[in-house]
């Protein structure tokens, strides 16, 4: 295609500042936000979801969040004081916050839509919203990371299955959603083959604090920012075992992460992708970022510090926390038996999270 592989897109508008209306935030000065162009619709009203709702609000988009029967816990308070228990930040009164049965009347409003289902949840999703997606709906735009259970599909194809017609766009990079939410300086990649899709979605993302690049691998794209948490997992459990065993152990720190990225670009590869892509803003920039904190690294921690894996992984997804890594590990480990591809950090990974092995097996991947 003739937009190159990777490329910073500016899309500022003329007449357009963030500072025209104020809307309240939880602390400090009110925050800004400009008048509406874009009608963006977020569907699933999860962190990740919500922090997109909020930028996008901040920046001066037409936004409605949708929320399902799935995000039953969080709606009532998102309506009630604006607020989702996991992000620092209130909900700007601009944005509009549906529940399920608004469900017509959320579709019908996209121009854009933005699918903010894990990726578990992605097809169910795209199969409920799709009937009320408006002929106006030029866009889907996915920002899971991970591979559909089973089949082991990208983000891009089964949205692209299960909501026909507009173009896909997937989204990827080191973008923590409370980080999002606040207005902390972020950059992220947009992946797609549509060329004018890119564009449009690109327009309504940047802001002053949101830089966004653009690249035509799409395969690239989401398959870094699955195999990003499985590597993540395996750098927590070496942190756990350093904390465990009171030593720094900077140097095999230095040579997982190192590794861990090697090992994406060529499963990248492998796949049909381009692998320099691992050494972007999908690939290193969001393993970096998941390295330094999150649920995978936050649970690849405990199982470093000896608790038992599958017992770990349990408790956090019945506090409401999805480890996506750990079925991600299962799923690297097939493509790369399928493929003939050694990837011995993945595979360390995948025999702690799921064989049982000791969390020391991940040393064992740097010899």
């Amino acid at each position: 295609m003739g937009f190159g592989p990777v490329s910073s897109i500016c899309c500022r508008r003329s007449g357009r500042t963030e500072g025209s209306q104020a809307a309240s935030s939880r602390s400090g000065p009110p925050i800004a936000y400009a008048p509406a162009v874009a009608r963006v619709t977020v569907f699933a009203a999860g962190a990740a979801g919500t922090a997109v709702a909020i930028h996008l609000a901040r920046k001066g988009e037409d936004v409605v969040l949708w929320g399902s029967e799935h995000d039953a816990r969080v709606l009532h308070q998102l309506i009630e004081s604006r607020v989702h228990p996991a992000l620092p930040e209130h909900v700007p009164h601009e944005v509009r916050i549906l529940g399920p049965e608004g469900l017509d009347e959320a579709g019908g409003h996209a121009e854009i839509a933005v699918m903010g289902a894990n990726s578990d949840g992605a097809r169910s999703l795209g199969g409920l919203v799709a009937p009320a997606l408006g002929a106006g709906t030029r866009s889907v735009v996915s920002i899971a990371k991970g591979l559909e259970p089973g089949s082991h599909k990208r983000m891009s194809e089964v949205y692209g299955e299960s909501v026909e017609g507009p173009a896909v766009v997937a989204m990827s990079g080191p973008s923590l959603a409370s980080e999002l939410a606040e207005g902390v300086p972020t950059a992220v990649v947009l992946a797609s083959e549509d060329e004018g899709a890119l564009k449009e979605v690109a327009e309504c993302f940047r802001s002053e604090t949101f830089l966004v690049d653009v690249t035509d691998d799409v395969i690239g794209t989401e398959i870094c920012g699955m195999a990003k948490n499985v590597a993540a997992i395996g750098v927590g459990v070496l942190e756990g075992l350093s904390k465990y065993r009171q030593r720094s152990n900077m140097n095999p720190r230095a040579a997982l992460f190192t590794r861990a990225a090697q090992e994406m670009a060529r499963l990248v590869e492998a796949l049909g992708g381009r692998p320099e892509t691992a050494f972007g803003l999908a690939g290193i920039g969001d393993l970096l970022v998941t390295s330094l904190g999150g649920r995978n690294r936050l649970y690849g921690e405990a199982v470093g510090m000896g608790a038992e894996a599958d017992h770990t992984l349990k408790d956090l997804t019945a506090r409401g926390l999805t480890v996506e890594g750990a079925a991600s590990a299962a799923d690297v480990h097939t493509l790369a038996a399928e493929r003939g591809l050694d990837l011995p950090v993945h595979e360390a990974v995948y025999r702690v999270v799921h064989e049982g092995a000791p969390a020391e097996t991940i040393l064992e991947a740097l010899r």
